[in-house]
């Protein structure tokens, strides 16, 4: 096991009826500005359980945040937080919102003349104005970690930031918000956790026996959920277990100790920010050619991976390692997850090329667990991925 610090600050709310605990949770006096993004918690009845729960505060509005949150709107929150002089942020949404407000809290306070460069430098956050969320779609973790991810449609650029600062001070999770969202988000969701869990966990063995079941846990109820929210959205029990999963898979525990990839995020962000393809259907698209195009550093764990998550007992470490690859793949198609770049976009012949001279312009010479992914091969991962 490799030497770690760990530490999150993030205090969880887990259950029914937790929103009208926010009074309690936001310092009195505070000058609050709820963000949100394209509505739908007006239809479903979380706004209004917010407004209620936040009555004694000034509160202040600001919706439209899109999936994969822009820049250029966020700019306009930027704009009223320092003209209202706001104090407390609360994202009301999924990883989305999130990630807006965690992009906010930390720009509010960065000295310099433009705020991007927090992330194309990148700037670590070391504060933020402070803030709490409200999650609505279980999917990224970004509820319980200091990470985000922006888009800048005007230069088609996906990029990450993160430090210590950008913890929210709470997080109010109430598994009955998963009764309103449509299938393909919940699917989306499944996706995306299992997904945030393979990047920690399918590299090479590091003799973290606790971390390695841990992971498995999470993938494997994540497994064992998955029909029965996609069949019935109404399964309180099911929605728990869905929604913490999506917490624990990127609560920053389970890749403490051990080597971590992400290089399916960094591929798959360029295929986001060419092709605007849902974030976790690109991880989908670029996870199992990845996984077969990097076998030999990865057969261990893959073939461990098939044993322990897919009771593939028979076979040689090559054998039960390509298995595991298939499954994932047929898991995602359980979901009715594409893996094909071209059955989302006919324009794909010059992805690519896109990604890797994207990645290469940023300086990214070698991605992955043993920075051994250079700009060359994404080119062939993506193209293994058309």
């Amino acid at each position: 096991m490799l030497n770690f610090e760990y530490k999150n600050p993030t205090k969880i709310l887990f259950g029914k009826d937790q929103i009208a605990r926010l009074a309690k949770e936001i310092p009195t006096g505070s000058k609050v500005l709820m963000l949100y993004g394209g509505g739908s918690i007006k239809t479903n009845g979380i706004y209004e359980q917010v407004k209620t729960a936040l009555a004694g505060f000034d509160l202040l509005e600001f919706g439209g945040i899109p999936a994969n949150p822009e820049y250029e709107i966020l700019m306009d929150a930027l704009a009223l937080i320092k003209k209202e002089q706001i104090t407390f942020l609360l994202a009301v949404g999924g990883g989305s919102v999130i990630d807006g407000t965690k992009f906010l809290s930390s720009a509010a306070l960065y000295e310099g003349s433009e705020p991007w460069d927090i992330l194309a430098k990148p700037i670590r956050s070391e504060k933020g104005i402070p803030f709490g969320t409200v999650l609505t779609l279980p999917a990224t973790g970004s509820e319980m970690n200091s990470g985000a991810v922006i888009t800048r449609r005007s230069t088609q650029q996906k990029l990450g930031m993160g430090g210590p600062g950008l913890f929210p001070q709470f997080s109010i999770l109430d598994p009955q918000v998963i009764r309103s969202i449509p299938e393909h988000q919940i699917a989306n969701g499944i996706t995306d956790a299992f997904t945030h869990v393979l990047e920690q966990y399918m590299t090479y063995p590091a003799h973290a026996i606790l971390q390695d079941r841990i992971a498995e846990s999470i993938m494997q109820t994540l497994i064992e959920v998955a029909p029965i929210i996609m069949k019935d959205r109404s399964d309180y029990d099911a929605a728990c277990d869905f929604m913490w999963s999506c917490t624990m898979a990127l609560n920053g525990l389970i890749q403490k100790g051990v080597p971590t990839d992400w290089s399916v995020h960094a591929i798959g962000h360029e295929l986001t920010a060419l092709h605007n393809i849902d974030h976790a259907r690109t991880l989908a698209i670029i996870a199992p050619n990845l996984y077969r195009y990097k076998f030999n550093n990865k057969k261990e764990k893959l073939a461990q991976y098939a044993e322990r998550i897919w009771n593939i007992r028979t076979g040689s470490v090559e054998e039960k390692a390509s298995a595991a690859i298939e499954k994932t793949e047929s898991f995602f198609h359980s979901l009715n997850i594409k893996t094909k770049l071209s059955e989302y976009t006919a324009d794909y012949k010059q992805t690519a090329a896109f990604a890797a001279e994207r990645l290469k312009s940023r300086g990214w010479i070698a991605l992955g667990e043993r920075k051994d992914i250079t700009p060359d091969d994404v080119y062939k991962i993506v193209e293994m991925s058309y």
